[in-house]
């Protein structure tokens, strides 16, 4: 078993526990409480106008100095709305905090201390880790300063749900609230990764939590420190992970990159001559494992800064320049729009017995509520194509990586290719285009 004693005794001197305190304000009723009960009281309390009231919250979390002048290194959500922040060492000496800035998308926030000649962690230069490696966690769970627990790395590269820019650290190293903000140390004591959530269906430790990444995280620190803000890059298109039926469709060998579904009228994408089907394999250089990693690498390059990305189209590679612009708040959300079938009488439906599918021509009012050049709905969907996933209602708006524009080439593309080989289907649901691999065979 490892060892992490000496980890502890030298390193540990550099975590901090950061407590904060906030103003809640909340509505109550302005009726005293001595005369609660009161039945003729009880009858206008509900006429009674709210009043605000004012309470304090507190909280604990865990940091890290990570310069000997004081600047300190914890989460964005330990910091978040409060209005003093205090530092304490483990030396038992307190300081008075101010935030230089927080980034919420990563979770990273950068504080500043008043101090000089302090203890600082060691950052970890190389950004590999591996599933299998022992991780030791220190930080304030439920309070308790300074606790040491200890794991491994039980995966890497998890995204969390409406989280793209973070490829988080999974480990089965204890952490509890108040552990946020922490350091995660390898065995050689340097910091791989902050403390940031934890997976729980009773709010405690269950055996798997999640850490930033510490170059992800320096990366957030640095441009906090110059710009008081982070800005990332955005190309404007919509992805999805290829999965081995799919990247057989596309003639790609190996199962790696982005496959693009949706491309942005005038983005840097439609710019640059991007097209759904296209698949992403390298940004800048560096080669996409899964479709995660695009998010995280477009978003790390600034805004106006060209950049070459690698593509899969029409079974070679070719390079695109693209230029991403800022990453804006709205950008995050995405918009979906619910599509229903109007009742009203429909075109004339399209038998495609191989592939169990009956499909109709949209119509222009459809074309124009759903902000595509053309389209054929699904209306009933069984063998094959049922077993894809297709369903009635969806629309069809390309096919084998190219865009649809008639009956005639959806037809003469499907019928093109061999029984028991597959064939992409950019399928849009609900606003939303992904691509379906669908396998062509004899209708049940």
């Amino acid at each position: 078993m490892p060892d992490f004693t000496r980890i502890v005794a030298s390193e540990g001197k550099a975590v901090v526990n950061i407590s904060t305190t906030s103003t809640v304000r909340e509505a109550v009723n302005t009726l005293p409480d001595e005369l609660s009960g009161d039945p003729f009281f009880e009858f206008f309390r509900q006429f009674a106008p709210p009043r605000q009231q004012e309470h304090q919250e507190r909280s604990l979390g865990s940091g890290f100095i990570i310069s000997p002048d004081g600047y300190v290194m914890t989460n964005a959500h330990v910091v978040a709305r409060a209005d003093e922040i205090t530092v304490t060492l483990t030396d038992k000496r307190e300081y008075k905090a101010k935030v230089i800035g927080s980034d919420a998308r990563s979770d990273v926030a950068l504080l500043k201390i008043d101090a000089t000649n302090l203890p600082v962690v060691r950052l970890s230069r190389n950004a590999s880790v591996q599933v299998g490696e022992w991780v030791l966690a220190i930080g304030s769970p439920f309070g308790f300063e300074n606790t040491a627990t200890s794991g491994i790395v039980s995966g890497k590269n998890r995204l969390l749900p409406d989280e793209n820019f973070v490829p988080f650290i999974q480990t089965d190293a204890a952490v509890n609230p108040g552990n946020s903000g922490g350091p995660l140390f390898n065995l050689r004591g340097e910091v791989i990764g902050i403390n940031s959530q934890i997976y729980s269906r009773s709010g405690g430790f269950m055996g798997i939590s999640f850490s930033i990444p510490i170059d992800v995280a320096m990366n957030v620190v640095e441009q906090l420190k110059t710009k008081g803000k982070v800005t990332r890059g955005r190309v404007g298109v919509s992805i999805q992970e290829l999965n081995k039926d799919l990247a057989a469709s596309f003639g790609l060998e190996r199962l790696a990159g982005a496959l693009i579904n949706a491309v942005e009228k005038n983005s840097p994408a439609a710019k640059a001559g991007l097209h759904p089907g296209d698949i992403v394999l390298k940004v800048g250089g560096q080669p996409l494992d899964s479709a995660s990693d695009l998010p995280r690498l477009i978003g790390s390059i600034q805004p106006g800064k060209t950049v070459v990305l690698d593509i899969w189209r029409h079974r070679a590679v070719t390079a695109v320049r693209v230029v991403p612009e800022e990453l804006k708040d709205e950008d995050a959300r995405s918009v979906q729009r619910e599509y229903r079938t109007p009742r009203r009488a429909e075109p004339e439906s399209q038998a495609v017995s191989q592939l169990g599918l009956l499909l109709s021509e949209l119509t222009p009012a459809q074309r124009s509520q759903l902000g595509v050049e053309y389209g054929l709905l699904v209306r009933q969907a069984k063998g094959a194509a049922a077993r894809a996933g297709l369903q009635p209602g969806d629309v069809i708006v390309g096919v084998a990586g190219e865009a649809l524009t008639s009956a005639k080439q959806f037809k003469s593309a499907v019928t093109g290719v061999r029984r028991g080989a597959t064939i992409a289907l950019q399928v849009m649901r609900r606003g939303v285009t992904q691509f379906v691999p669908l396998t062509v065979g004899e209708a049940e």
